[in-house]
């Protein structure tokens, strides 16, 4: 295959150069999830937090989900490179922002606007890769990406912990700089990115379905919030009564928007009749709960149960990524070998799964290593999913909808990791005063005194266990790890629909074209077929 038919016409230098500026958006997205996971327990903490940490994370995720798709659908109308431009820069303000937080619940605000930035960074990149190369020879770059994966999981990790541990940096607090570190690498980002990204653009007189977005905003963060606040509110409570009733009405409003916007629609519903759409979406949004309920829980483990410092437990989620880079890169090299890709998702959910049944054994006098090679099992998995679905989308789904069918995939991952978050600190937070408890009874200790503790802030503040007396904080943290071992059972239950669907996944043969390319081309056929149309008419007119 030629340059021209496989990567619209550009090298393998030129599309390194391209991808020099994609990795640094995307290491800048990628850092900030491991950087902030591992010194969430210490953030909490200090802002008096802890058993509302979660709107922290579902606000940022909230907004980067409900934003992907909208930059999609404009980035196929207008090009990728001012969206790209543009997701970087709320970034950087909103890493400001968080910076300057007092509570949690500014904090959670400025992550939203965070997130608003990072919906683009993930799903942009991938749209662009798309466009330069074809799906079949998409495995060769894969190790880039991956690379950007394992950097910033070795340096999230262990740079939320050493800053989350230090009191103060130039007289600012520590845990401060986790956001201000993204200021300068996404100043370097908008400099590489602006320099080297030079795609042709497209405009379009095409309407932006506004009210669709908001529609599908409003039917979104209703079930988010009702995931994540259910169990305090009551799930038959006024409030969440409300909340569902918002999101079934918003959603009953969306599909007729879209169905009346057609091709303008922000979620065009023809691609829902692609079965490989339909069904890799909703695998993707299963995966998406294992991936980031493993991701928050974990560190909260290490830290909570296991006594670890922030910087120990960043650098014991090491594995877990070894095993997403390694996995991943495997994947890649052998699909643009073969073209073959189906059976990847299959084995992926199957060790996914597998790892979160090992995950719920896990308890307070569990080995490291133990836990550690649980980690690298549950990476395994999650490479082989991950990025093979977002090619089978792309792969499916016509050159022209290149943006639409990155950030769908993105979307639902996206959903389902919002929605996993929630649902595991939900339910963490929501059996862990009653585990405890039961501990207690079972050591014959006063449950008084379990009551007072957990009263007065002891799990919103969880550096006040190490206060306690031996035999109370041996209770506390068993409770914990008896929530845990809940949240990964849970988990694994949800990762079993995604394995038996991977199955209905129809493997297409994967293109030869790069997106771009491939649009050059059904243009020219499109436009072929109007000349000899125009032709044939000609012909019949003059006989």
């Amino acid at each position: 295959m030629t340059p021209s038919t496989t990567t619209g016409g550009l090298t393998h230098r030129q599309i390194l150069t391209v991808l020099s500026g994609l990795m640094l958006g995307m290491f800048l997205a990628s850092l900030d999830q491991t950087i902030v996971s591992t010194a969430m327990r210490t953030i909490a903490d200090e802002l008096h937090g802890q058993t509302q940490q979660a709107w922290v994370t579902t606000a940022y995720l909230v907004t980067s989900t409900v934003s992907t798709p909208l930059y999609g659908k404009l980035s196929d109308l207008y090009g990728r490179k001012p969206f790209y431009l543009f997701a970087i820069s709320i970034f950087v303000v909103g890493s400001m922002l968080c910076g300057f937080a007092n509570s949690i619940y500014e904090l959670a605000a400025y992550r939203a606007l965070q997130g608003i930035g990072a919906g683009g960074l993930m799903s942009l990149a991938f749209a662009i890769v798309g466009d330069m190369v074809s799906p079949r020879e998409r495995g060769r770059y894969q190790g880039y990406f991956m690379s950007v994966f394992a950097t910033s999981s070795v340096l999230g990790p262990v740079l939320g912990g050493w800053f989350a541990g230090q009191a103060s940096i130039a007289g600012i607090d520590g845990w401060r700089w986790i956001f201000y570190i993204n200021v300068p690498i996404g100043l370097l980002a908008l400099l590489v990115v602006s320099r080297v990204l030079q795609r042709p653009s497209t405009r379009s007189e095409h309407r932006i379905d506004y009210l669709g977005a908001a529609l599908l905003t409003s039917a979104v963060v209703p079930v988010l919030l009702l995931a994540e606040k259910g169990h305090e509110w009551g799930w038959t409570s006024s409030t969440s009564m409300v909340l569902l009733a918002i999101a079934l009405v918003s959603l009953g409003l969306f599909i007729p928007r879209e169905r009346h916007m057609g091709e303008e629609a922000i979620l065009p519903l023809r691609v829902f009749a692609n079965r490989v759409f339909t069904v890799s979406s909703t695998v993707a949004f299963l995966v998406g709960i294992g991936m980031f309920g493993g991701l928050m829980s974990m560190p909260l483990y290490l830290q909570i149960v296991n006594g670890e410092s922030p910087t120990r437990a960043g650098l014991q989620m090491i594995p877990f990524m070894v095993g997403i880079i390694c996995s991943s890169f495997v994947t890649g090299r052998i699909m643009s070998r073969t073209g073959r890709y189906k059976i990847f998702p299959i084995i992926g959910t199957a060790i996914m799964a597998v790892a979160m049944l090992l995950f719920s054994t896990l308890g307070v006098d569990t080995p490291i290593a133990r836990t550690m090679s649980f980690m690298v099992v549950m990476g395994i998995g999650l490479g082989l999913s991950m990025q093979t679905l977002v090619i089978s989308v792309q792969n499916a789904l016509p050159p022209r909808d290149m943006g639409i069918a990155t950030s769908s995939v993105t979307f639902f991952r996206s959903m389902g990791g919002t929605f996993g978050v929630a649902a595991a600190l939900s339910v963490l937070f929501g059996s862990v005063t009653g585990n405890i408890k039961d501990r207690a009874l079972e050591a014959r200790l006063p449950l008084g005194d379990i009551t007072r503790f957990t009263a007065a802030g002891g799990l919103d503040d969880t550096s006040k266990i190490a206060r306690l007396p031996e035999r109370y904080q041996q209770v506390v943290i068993a409770g914990f790890a008896d929530s845990m071992h809940t949240v990964f059972l849970t988990t694994f239950f949800l990762l079993i629909p995604a394995f038996v669907l991977t199955f209905f996944i129809k493997e297409l043969p994967l293109r030869s074209m790069g997106g771009m390319a491939a649009a050059r081309a059904e243009a020219e056929k499109r436009s072929s077929a109007e000349v000899e149309a125009d032709t044939a008419k000609a012909e019949t007119a003059v006989l």
